[in-house]
């Protein structure tokens, strides 16, 4: 597979303020897909600006015309899979079939706690995330959906008239742990990683892409085990949390070093921060909107 490059707007501006702009300009640089967060708040940026995932990406999809649109990652921590689906069909309706659900167990981060609960622990996160996984498939497969489940309940759930894209709108899974690779090899069209955690602030770019070799390897494993070639399947990094994420963008030649070392691993899409000023993400838009436009054919040529 080629490599596609992607980026990820964080939902921070107003959709008057520059909002809107960004996305189309993501459709104008030519990015294969740009991705929001779905959270309620997130990190640094709680006390700041922050709007919901499937409104924003909504309103991109009536604004842009071929841009692929997605979450990365939606989580079971603020979601039920019923009301999901719903919203998922209308979006994707609007879209003409250009989006995909990221999704991923979720952590202890705000979400976890905003409705008032208790953060779940590991094990409860990872059952209601294979629970999860599995009624969101059929929702939005089937007109008709009961389930009477240990986390989750459906009667009747009707989802008519469906997906635009058949069997359904693409699932790309955020796992690493076995039982989250064996959730994306049964249902994802695609895998999500944002590389080793423990290696984000400490590790050195040659230990992150052994990380990364084991991970795609465990990946294979779990495909194999149900029948299935792992190879078709999209293979996707979101680059801001790896040890070069604080130099992957300050040059086009910097990023298609990178590009390059993680494409012969075995990867099909990079996803990039679009800039945020005066923040983690805080990058030269010059310089990304290069990467944007030059990198790819330049790792070709």
């Amino acid at each position: 597979m080629s490599l596609r490059l992607s980026t990820v707007i964080l939902p921070v501006r107003r959709w008057h303020e520059g909002g809107r702009d960004q996305w189309l300009r993501a459709e104008q640089l030519g990015f294969h897909t740009a991705y929001t967060y779905d959270h309620l708040s997130w990190r640094t940026f709680r006390d700041g600006p922050w709007f919901g995932a499937v409104p924003t990406l909504t309103a991109a999809a009536a604004a842009t015309e071929r841009l692929r649109l997605g979450t990365l990652v939606t989580s079971p921590n603020f979601r039920h899979p019923v009301t999901l689906a719903k919203d998922l069909i209308t979006l994707d309706d609007v879209s003409g079939g250009r989006v995909t659900l990221g999704i991923g167990a979720g952590g202890n981060g705000f979400d976890a706690t905003a409705l008032g609960q208790e953060a779940w622990s590991p094990r409860e996160r990872a059952d209601r995330f294979a629970e999860f996984v599995s009624l969101l498939d059929r929702l939005l497969t089937e007109d008709s959906v009961s389930h009477e489940g240990t986390f989750y309940s459906a009667e009747e759930a009707r989802n008519i008239p469906g997906c635009v894209q058949e069997p359904r709108l693409p699932f790309a899974v955020a796992a690493t742990g076995p039982r989250g690779l064996r959730l994306a090899a049964r249902y994802g069209q695609a895998w999500v990683t944002t590389g080793d955690p423990k290696l984000f602030e400490d590790g050195t770019p040659e230990q992150s892409l052994e990380a990364l070799r084991g991970q795609l390897e465990r990946l294979d494993k779990a495909c194999a085990e149900i029948g299935r070639d792992s190879r078709p399947m999209e293979k996707i990094l979101l680059t801001g949390f790896t040890p070069e994420a604080n130099t992957v963008l300050a040059s086009v030649d910097a990023f298609v070093d990178f590009a390059g070392r993680h494409r012969d691993l075995g990867f099909t899409e990079l996803v990039i921060h679009a800039p945020i000023p005066d923040s983690a993400f805080a990058a030269d838009k010059t310089v990304f909107e290069k990467i944007a436009t030059e990198a790819l054919a330049q790792l070709d040529s």
